[in-house]
């Protein structure tokens, strides 16, 4: 049977977020969460749906992509899928193609989990390596210890200090109440949690959101930030440990996190909660000159 393309709709999304939970697991390699797709979706359910591409045979799913932004895709693989070669090359053929509605012309990204098929092929037809990430992971097995500061689930009444926090830990971004509510509104959040660290005078210091992907899944922090004017004080240890203690009540086995390798301080803070690093991984990029 041939593989087709499609894109969900905003009433197929919530069957995209389970097929990317059903390929959560602990053996598996690190790839697209459903708490990515929840993440995007603080721009909206219609947008999320106009980001997300689908592979599939005889109606089954085997890749889902999602457009992080205009020139970056960032794929996941059913697990008995991960080498199919039927299923690479058509995928590589829509990435590589601007008229299929994937990526454009120019210098574009993907992100394919490691071990995929895609890559090979992505490296035969003259793509390369960029910048190194480097994944970081957690099991939640054993118990988790107290993180030693005020930690609170923030629920539609405090998703300003939410948001505040977490313009005030990333430059630039532009993170509002209202993203937050549209995120919240999404179909992955049932099983998230946005949570905040308070420091001694009750202000909000820390901030992350933690996303589940079942019982015995493999859980992902997206994002995770601290806030600038309170950095220096173990807060990012304190809310990685608060979010390991929070996916582990939410059932998940182990918890996860990608952050650029040349962002030696959020790669310690993450080793100082006790997340193990994995190799590194690398997008794959089209110069497009």
């Amino acid at each position: 049977m041939a593989i087709e393309m499609g894109s969900p709709g905003v009433n197929g999304l919530g069957d995209v977020v389970r097929v990317l939970a059903e390929w959560q697991h602990d053996g598996g390699p690190v790839q697209l969460h459903p708490g990515d797709v929840g993440w995007f979706w603080r721009f909206g359910a219609e947008r999320t749906a106009q980001a997300t591409r689908t592979w599939s045979r005889a109606g089954k799913v085997l890749a889902v992509g999602l457009l992080d932004g205009a020139d970056l895709l960032r794929l996941a693989f059913a697990p008995e899928a991960l080498r199919d070669e039927e299923l690479a090359q058509q995928v590589v053929e829509d990435v590589s193609v601007p008229e299929r509605g994937v990526l454009f012309e120019g210098k574009v990204y993907v992100e394919a989990p490691m071990g995929a098929l895609v890559q090979d092929l992505l490296f035969k037809d003259g793509w390369d390596s960029g910048e190194p990430w480097t994944p970081l992971r957690r099991d939640l097995g054993a118990p988790v210890p107290d993180p030693d500061v005020r930690v609170e689930v923030i629920g539609p009444e405090q998703a300003h200090e939410w948001a505040a926090v977490l313009r005030a830990s990333f430059d630039g971004s532009t993170f509002t109440d209202e993203r937050w509510h549209a995120m919240a509104a999404g179909a992955p959040y049932v099983d998230a949690r946005c949570l905040v660290v308070r420091n001694e005078q009750g202000e909000a210091v820390a901030a992350t959101t933690v996303w589940s992907a079942g019982e015995g899944k493999l859980g992902l922090i997206e994002p995770m930030g601290v806030h600038a004017a309170h950095r220096g004080h173990g807060y990012g240890r304190a809310i990685t440990v608060a979010a390991a203690r929070a996916l582990q009540e939410l059932g998940s086995s182990s918890m996860v996190v990608c952050t650029p390798s040349s962002n030696v301080g959020a790669v310690a803070t993450y080793q100082s909660a006790g997340l193990r690093q994995l190799p590194e991984r690398r997008d794959l990029y089209r110069d497009g000159s």
